[in-house]
């Protein structure tokens, strides 16, 4: 199967850079995997097309503040390093720029001196290891100092970084939203609840690897990236009994779906577990688990939309793409969502 089967044409202007004042006033475009039918709601909608008996499993990895702006020591030169992945006594692994500025032995500095750092090692593919030094709670520094790493597409700052954090984040880790999830409240997420609908957690660390163009002409070919992800017993045991009862298993984001696909047994029995996945879902592969999937709109020829054709059909999806922009979706991380069932 070729990437540029899973092309479509995108107007730039579609492209939300800013979130909606009220998380679930976003619209809803509802989509039939089986028939390819869709209709045209708004994300305050979603408890009608839930069911008693189902289950909804979300999320909670926190984004980090992980984009860090300095100065380069001695000269001043300025310097952003983006945090990828925390290697213990604190060193992580990074993007920076300006990468031929800062090779092995170059030291930063972030926060008037809060908060300075030196380069350890430049690995192969061009990240860093990065020591860096601090007093105190490495956690708190970053909410002082650091800014949210938004996606490549989003040109404007945000004013209010918890905006880019779903109202159930918890477990600190993610280099970027798990953006389905943007659009839900305390209050909806009470109604869902009333309804008689499971609500379970999972998490999974977002790596800026989601955002990676797929290069290859043949999807096959392409090398996934990994992130770390972990299923607690209550929510391994709230899936086993949904499907028990013939409920639905509804993943909010493609996130919650690699992480629960990652771990479920051939029979779709979930267990406690966690490690590193590198799923990779596209068309032709079939579904352990989830049956149903709330998500935003993805970019043309991703892993992302690769993996939505596989639940409901590439020329489904394509359609109601197709549809999405001739009714003006907003698109991406701070855009509309889909419901497909």
């Amino acid at each position: 199967m070729k990437t540029s089967d899973f092309y479509y044409d995108l107007p730039p202007e579609l492209i939300a850079q800013t979130p909606l004042e009220k998380r679930d006033e976003s619209r809803l475009l509802c989509l039939d995997k089986a028939t390819g039918e869709w209709s045209h709601h708004h994300f305050y909608e979603l408890p009608e097309f839930l069911r008693a008996g189902d289950c909804l499993i979300l999320n909670n990895s926190r984004v980090l503040p992980a984009r860090l702006l300095g100065h380069r020591l001695p000269g001043g030169g300025a310097c952003e390093v983006l945090l990828l992945q925390d290697k213990g006594d604190k060193v992580w692994e990074c993007l920076v720029r300006p990468g031929k500025h800062l090779r092995e032995g170059a030291r930063v500095s972030f926060g008037d001196g809060e908060l300075t750092a030196e380069i350890a090692e430049v690995l192969p593919d061009g990240n860093r290891l990065v020591r860096f030094d601090y007093e105190g709670i490495f956690l708190e520094v970053l909410e002082r100092l650091g800014k949210m790493p938004l996606p490549p597409y989003i040109k404007e700052e945000l004013q209010d970084q918890e905006r880019y954090q779903t109202v159930y984040s918890k477990v600190n880790g993610s280099a970027a939203a798990p953006t389905a999830g943007l659009h839900f409240t305390p209050e909806l997420l009470e109604r869902i609840a009333a309804k008689g609908v499971g609500v379970g957690y999972v998490t999974l660390h977002v790596g800026l690897g989601t955002f990676r163009p797929v290069k290859e002409d043949e999807i096959e070919q392409h090398d996934m990236h990994s992130e770390y992800c972990t299923i607690p017993q209550e929510t391994a045991d709230l899936i086993n009994r949904t499907k028990a009862n013939g409920g639905r298993v509804i993943c909010v984001g493609t996130t919650s779906c690699r992480t629960i696909e990652s771990w479920a047994g051939e029979d779709g029995t979930m267990t406690a577990t966690g490690g590193w996945t590198n799923i990779y879902i596209y068309p032709g592969y079939r579904f352990k688990v989830m049956d149903a999937l709330v998500t935003n709109f993805h970019l043309p020829e991703s892993t992302l939309i690769m993996l939505v054709s596989a639940l409901a059909g590439r020329e489904h999806v394509l359609a109601a793409y197709e549809e999405a922009v001739r009714e003006r979706y907003r698109f991406f991380s701070f855009g509309d969502a889909m419901f497909i069932s």
